[in-house]
Order: C-alpha cells, then sequence, then structure tokens
C-alpha cells in the first residue's frame, strides 16, 4: 500500500463512524422506552384519575333580568321584550386548607406512574353574601335569581373519592358538576334559601379524599389563602406561580407551607372573570416564561408540588449516550498512545470491538435499569464491559499490566460518567475539568516523542511488514 498509515487512519474513520451509528440506535431505543412510559402514565391518567387542579370554594349565583323596551314612533311603535342573563359571584375572605398526600405508585408492565392519594381539609370565611344580591339597570324589571351555589372546580374529578360539606356547622349535600359552563368539573352545594337571603358572613368547611397522578396544584382564589402539605414523598418539585413560604424535605417526605394574598396574585380576579384550570399542568411559554403563558392561555395562578421521581432511567439513559462518542473516542487514544509508546500495532478490528463493548454498556443500562435501582444496574453495567475491556486489553497489548491499566481506565471514565449524572447542575464544570485533566495527561506521557520519527518508523514498518502484532501470552503453569 502506497499510504499505509492513511490506509489505517481511513479504517479508524470508519470504526468510529459505525460506533457513532450503534450509538445513536441505542438512543433510538432509549426514545422508544421513555415513549412507552409515557404511554404508561397516560394509561393509568385514563383509569384512575389524571394531575389534580383545585380550584374553590366560591359562590355564584344566576340570576335574569326581564324588562320592556318600547321602540319606533307612530304607527310602528311597539313594546318588545328584553333580557339578560348574568351571574353573581363571590370568593372568601379567607381560605385555609391543610393537606396530607400518601404516595400510591402504580405500575403498567415495568414503567413506574407517581400516584398519590391526598386528604384535603378546606376552611373558607366569606366575609358577606351582599354582593349575590341582585341589583336592576332597568326600571320596573323583573329580577330572578337562582341558588346561592358553593363551588369547587376540579381539573380531574374522576379522583374524588370522597367530599362532605358543612355550611356554618351544618352538613350539606354534595352534588357533582358545577353548574359553569367555563370550569364543569367539579362538585357544588347549594344554599338553603334563607341562609343565600341573609348577607351575614359565612363560614364553610370541606373535607375531601382525592386522588390523582404526578401533581397537585391548588388555586389561591381566596383574598387571603394559606395552604399547608405533608406528604411521604421524598422528592418533591414545587412549580406554579408561588413556591412555598417554609419547607422541610428528607427521606421521610416533605412538608411545605404557602402563604399568598390578593396582592401578590391575581388569582381571585381571573376566577371571577372567568379564566380556567390549566388540567393539572402548568403552561409554559417559547421563552419559558410560564407566567406569560398562563396570561395568554386564560389558566389561573396555581400553587403546585409535583411528585418528581429525580432517578428516571430512560432520562439518565439518554443524557449518558450523549457522552459514548466522547468515551469512544477518548479510549482509542488510549490505545493509540500505547501503540505509540510499546510499539505494538493494534487492528482496527481490535479498535472495532473495543468501541462495540463500549456502546453495549449504554443498552445493558437502559435493560438493567428497568429491572434494578439505576445505581445498581450502572454498577453492574460499568463492572462488566470494564472486566470486558480489561481482559481484551491483556491479549490486544500483550502484558498483564497494560490490560490491568486499561480497564481501571475505563472504569475511571464510567465513575466520571456517574459523577455527571448525579450532579447535573455541576456536569459542565466536572466533564470539563475531567477533559482538561485527560488532555494534561496525553501532553505529559508524549512531550519527548518525537512525532516525525514516530510516523516515519511506522511507515517503514507497515510497508515493509517488519512490525508484527501483540504476540500472545504465554500459557500460565
Amino acid at each position: 500500500m502506497r499510504f499505509p498509515l492513511f490506509g489505517k487512519f481511513l479504517a479508524l474513520g470508519i470504526v468510529l463512524a459505525l460506533i457513532g451509528a450503534v450509538l445513536v440506535r441505542i438512543g433510538f431505543l432509549v426514545d422508544e422506552r421513555a415513549a412507552r412510559q409515557r404511554e404508561a402514565v397516560a394509561s393509568v391518567e385514563q383509569s384512575h384519575a389524571g394531575a389534580q387542579t383545585l380550584a374553590g370554594p366560591w359562590l355564584q349565583r344566576a340570576c335574569t333580568e326581564e324588562w320592556e323596551l318600547t321602540v319606533g314612533e307612530g304607527k310602528d311603535r311597539k313594546t318588545v321584550p328584553e333580557k339578560r342573563a348574568f351571574t353573581l359571584a363571590v370568593v372568601p375572605a379567607k381560605l385555609e386548607v391543610q393537606g396530607q398526600a400518601t404516595q400510591d405508585v402504580r405500575r403498567r408492565g415495568l414503567y413506574r406512574v407517581n400516584s398519590y392519594g391526598a386528604q384535603l381539609s378546606l376552611a373558607a370565611t366569606f366575609g358577606s353574601l351582599a354582593v349575590l344580591q341582585p341589583q336592576r339597570e332597568h326600571a320596573g324589571s323583573k329580577l330572578g335569581c337562582g341558588p346561592v351555589l358553593l363551588t369547587v372546580a376540579l381539573s380531574d374529578p374522576r379522583g374524588v373519592r370522597s367530599a362532605t360539606v358543612s355550611v356554618d356547622g351544618q352538613p350539606q349535600t354534595v352534588r357533582p358538576g358545577t353548574l359553569d359552563a367555563r370550569r364543569p368539573r367539579g362538585l357544588h352545594v347549594e344554599l338553603p334559601a334563607a341562609r343565600a337571603a341573609d348577607a351575614a358572613p359565612l363560614d364553610v368547611r370541606l373535607s375531601l379524599e382525592l386522588a390523582g397522578t404526578g401533581r397537585l396544584a391548588l388555586v389561591p382564589v381566596a383574598d387571603a389563602t394559606r395552604f399547608s402539605l405533608r406528604s411521604d414523598w421524598p422528592h418533591p418539585s414545587f412549580d406554579g406561580r408561588f413556591l412555598p413560604a417554609t419547607r422541610q424535605i428528607d427521606d421521610r417526605g416533605f412538608s411545605a407551607q404557602w402563604a399568598v394574598s390578593a396582592l401578590a396574585s391575581s388569582a381571585p380576579t381571573d376566577l371571577l372573570r372567568g379564566a380556567g384550570l390549566c388540567d393539572g399542568q402548568p403552561p409554559v411559554s417559547d421563552d419559558g416564561s410560564e407566567r406569560v403563558a398562563a396570561v395568554r392561555a386564560g389558566c389561573l395562578d396555581t400553587l403546585s408540588v409535583s411528585f418528581f421521581d429525580p432517578v428516571n432511567p430512560h432520562v439518565l439513559s439518554d443524557r449518558a449516550i450523549k457522552y459514548g462518542l466522547l468515551f469512544v473516542v477518548l479510549t482509542f487514544i488510549a490505545v493509540a498512545l500505547v501503540e505509540a509508546l510499546s510499539g505494538r500495532r493494534v487492528h482496527p478490528v481490535q479498535y472495532l470491538f473495543v468501541g462495540l463493548a463500549l456502546s453495549l454498556f449504554f443498552l445493558l443500562l437502559l435493560s438493567l435499569s428497568e429491572h434494578l435501582p439505576f445505581a445498581t444496574a450502572y454498577a453492574a453495567a460499568a463492572a462488566a464491559c470494564a472486566g470486558l475491556l480489561g481482559w481484551y486489553a491483556v491479549h490486544m497489548l500483550g502484558r498483564w499490566r497494560s490490560g490491568a491499566a486499561f480497564g481501571a481506565a475505563i472504569a475511571g471514565l464510567y465513575g466520571l460518567l456517574y459523577a455527571l449524572l448525579q450532579m447535573e447542575q455541576n456536569a459542565l464544570v466536572i466533564g470539563s475539568l475531567g477533559l482538561f485533566g485527560a488532555l494534561a495527561a496525553l501532553m505529559l506521557l508524549t512531550r519527548r516523542i518525537d512525532w516525525y520519527a514516530l510516523f516515519d518508523g511506522w511507515r517503514r514498518d507497515i510497508a515493509s511488514g517488519d512490525a508484527q502484532p501483540a504476540a500472545p501470552l504465554p500459557a500460565e503453569g
């Protein structure tokens, strides 16, 4: 061959392309398994209950006003009936919510779905019901109003296991639906006619047993809202429009307290204007501004917590694969360095086997993490691949010491990758420092090499066929 080194570099380039294609295919497989995970979540939500958002309670009353209007002049003069329909509503002056959420993990095949059961106690105080008394806009008109309804809206009422309501200490009958076309899902209570005509303050107590999946949110509908929530879920993610004023998180669960006034949130006003729920999901705009997207979507502000699972095997596997080609390149550089320092030749087929073993790690990680805790799956996959590569390097490089060092280096790379996966916020600095260290070590080891002389020697040896692959190890014993 006229240019033997070029031929080898070309062969290594083809090997890298093949390994890259394998990694891309494994990445597609990760995406497919993640899609099945989402399908499992959707299946549980369809048959159980989805993310829950609760708004209320508030009072509303549907009214109509009828009057006669004279139109035309002379013989064309006539009287026509007119009618307008309107709704009167009032939000609580104070709302106190105490909640206890217990994890109720469901499974669909291999996939875990984070559902929960919540016990909520709501205490609402309405300062006055005078606003629910209709006022005429036309003299001599007839006013007619329906009953005053105590209304609670829910994003998914299938999760309601039980609900009890008392008004001024008297138990009331709870009915499904809200009779509100803008927020039809939930429950309502019809206040007694005598109480509806009384403008005195009103005290409401509501106990609600609620099931849901993934997320629990509360709309701060009162002029002053306080929300306390405890749970045995150890990995909460607080989102919505307001973070908790205080919170405590440990391995046994979390507790959080929110305090929001109407000065800080437009939720009471937006509720009266007809803004809707967002079905338990916070809207996110293209620029990441949740508030901008919420206003555009006409959604109510929420206080919310997501029952987040930080060890998602598909997310972590996807993040790991992004470093896959870099790992292969670093390993190939290490093998080439051994070639340069020891004079032993490594065939491109051997490079291919090493690259395939490195790629197989990510497939092992994905498959094992669906059955085992992620840390255990990672350790098993890393140990298997590092052991295989160390054993193969002993025969590829012809020395036990070189093979052991090679396996230890691979294990170190897997350790670095695990650190990158566990510390997402510091991944960039750890990765950049690791690459800088690898480059510094490479420069240190090769600082005395005469590359011109080395490449000339390789070219002559390859052209003449004098250089031989590493000899097999002698049999033991």
